[in-house]
């Protein structure tokens, strides 16, 4: 599998990326999914940006985003720590 794909109108993304932006171990981040502490959203790119995909992972402490094309070559990755606000 490459880092990310598209099939079926779905976005797979590797684990190990996601758990090495958000500075935790695969099982951990697992674990994060399944109770809903690490989270994603997607956007789809419009005008000058059709054709990608900004994809973000939000952990208690880190966010990831991954800017992406419709190949899902990863164009851009950033991550930071932060604080999520309470009810957020």
């Amino acid at each position: 599998m490459t880092a990310i794909s598209f099939e079926n109108g779905r976005i797979e993304v590797d684990p190990e990326l996601v758990a090495n932006g958000l500075q935790l171990d695969p099982e951990e981040l697992r674990t994060a999914l399944r109770s809903g502490d690490v989270t994603s959203q997607c956007e789809t790119g419009m005008d000058e940006d059709a054709g990608r995909y900004r994809l973000t992972f939000f952990s208690a402490r880190r966010r990831l985003r991954l800017t992406v094309d419709e190949s899902g070559k990863v164009l851009q990755v950033s991550s930071s720590d932060y604080r999520r606000k309470p009810g957020g």
